[in-house]
């Protein structure tokens, strides 16, 4: 009995976390022939719409069904238990409606393999989720400590460079920049109070328009918040670390957050050739943060984005059609299993109201009126009906034995031989 209800839910999990993920996956393959057709757009268009792809593996489609319920039945029923409705949306992964043999399942071999299966999936995937936690942790906690042993920097070249940057983009608060001992890149440290870290000794291969155009670039990171989404999509690679598409869709983010960095760069600085060696110098002179959460100057692929920085073809900007495709491509995303949600509940909605209605008036008092009617109604007379069955008639058995016929065929012998 409790290898089979194990089973059951063993059964129940896995069918949800199927459905899931192959939603996830389509969507995130719809999401990358979206991303490919707005090539020629501007790369934060693009950039959104890998986060959504991201986002999706956290948001399963099963939460907006079960929003759609609760619209459905809260408009006439008062109270409604809810559920997890994960199997609803596709059922490629939902397996056949049959009873399970307790004979089979209580057999030796099944009920080892019943508990073994769980076990071993579920610590292969903590282990992965280990694997990746720990890998990270110990990067974040060896930069921590260089950061941690900057020096703050009040004057200088890069802070009147970032103060003009500042009052440029009338941004309220000012940035921190802290003197790192390091060789670590410039770069974008921290997601709540981000500060700028400035390699020591890089400011001298420098001019005034290189740092202009680097300090520019960073300033567009804290702006877009590109530190809080890269952690979020971290959190995304640590629990499906063993999904291949979703460290493929976190590349893509970083490839067009760094180029959409550029582009608003480039609006700014007409001097493509300066703003690309701005960016090889810092390479040459400086490493790379091994963390994707601190925005840096030279992420992504590096020659593509100086191909990039280097032509003449400005991103468009998207068209109507454009607009609304992806604003029905939204909706139907997010409305679709709403609405299936609610259709789904429309016959639950007249079951409970029946139920309702039938204890309604089955636990209604009566009124003064129906009992005056009840009583002064004729009763109604029932006939009655009897079968009678006409007896059978009993017969009396004839028993007839060897002696007894014999007895009358000798009694008249012996009476004829008495007379003579």
């Amino acid at each position: 009995m409790i290898a089979a209800t194990f089973l059951e839910l063993w059964t129940s999990v896995v069918t949800a976390l199927g459905d899931h993920l192959w939603q996830s996956t389509l969507f995130a393959l719809t999401v990358a022939m979206l991303a490919f057709s707005l090539k020629g757009n501007q790369a934060r268009v693009r950039y959104w719409l890998w986060l959504a792809a991201s986002l999706k593996f956290l948001v399963p489609f099963s939460l907006f069904v079960t929003v759609g319920r609760h619209l459905a039945f809260s408009s006439a029923v008062t109270s409604t238990q809810f559920h997890l409705v994960a199997s609803e949306v596709g059922q490629a992964f939902a397996p056949p409606i049959v009873g399970i043999s307790s004979a089979i399942v209580s057999t030796r071999v099944d009920s080892i393999w019943v508990r073994a299966l769980p076990v071993i999936a579920g610590l292969t995937w903590l282990g992965g989720l280990t694997a990746v936690v720990v890998t990270r942790c110990v990067r974040w906690r060896k930069l921590s400590e260089t950061i941690r042993r900057a020096l703050p920097l009040r004057s200088g070249r890069e802070v009147d460079a970032l103060r003009r940057a500042e009052s440029s983009s009338k941004r309220g608060t000012r940035l921190p920049v802290l003197l790192s001992s390091s060789s670590l890149e410039p770069g974008i440290f921290g997601v709540v109070r981000p500060v700028l870290v400035w390699p020591k000794g890089i400011s001298e291969h420098l001019d005034d328009s290189h740092l202009d155009a680097i300090i520019a670039h960073e300033l567009w990171h804290v702006r877009r918040r590109d530190n809080l989404v890269a952690t979020v999509h971290m959190l995304v690679e640590a629990l499906f670390w063993f999904h291949p598409l979703v460290w493929w869709v976190g590349a893509k983010m970083v490839e067009e957050r760094e180029r959409a960095c550029d582009e608003q760069v480039l609006q700014l600085c007409s001097e493509r050739a300066v703003y690309a060696e701005s960016i090889l110098k810092v390479c040459e002179f400086c490493t790379a943060f091994p963390m994707p959460c601190v925005s840096r100057v030279t992420g992504a692929d590096l020659k593509k984005r100086i191909v990039y920085i280097m032509s003449r073809n400005p991103a468009r900007d998207l068209a109507l059609s454009t607009k609304l495709l992806l604003g029905t491509f939204a909706a139907l995303v997010v409305l679709s299993p709403m609405v299936f949600g609610m259709v789904n509940a429309m016959p639950r909605w007249a079951e409970a109201t029946t139920q309702r209605s039938d204890v309604e008036a089955q636990s209604r008092p009566l009124t003064a009126a129906e009992i005056t009617n009840a009583s002064e109604a004729p009763a109604r007379e029932v006939p009655m009906r009897f079968d009678v069955q006409p007896r059978k008639a009993v017969t009396k058995k004839k028993v007839c034995t060897k002696s007894l016929r014999a007895a009358l065929s000798a009694g008249p012998q012996d009476h004829s031989a008495g007379r003579r």
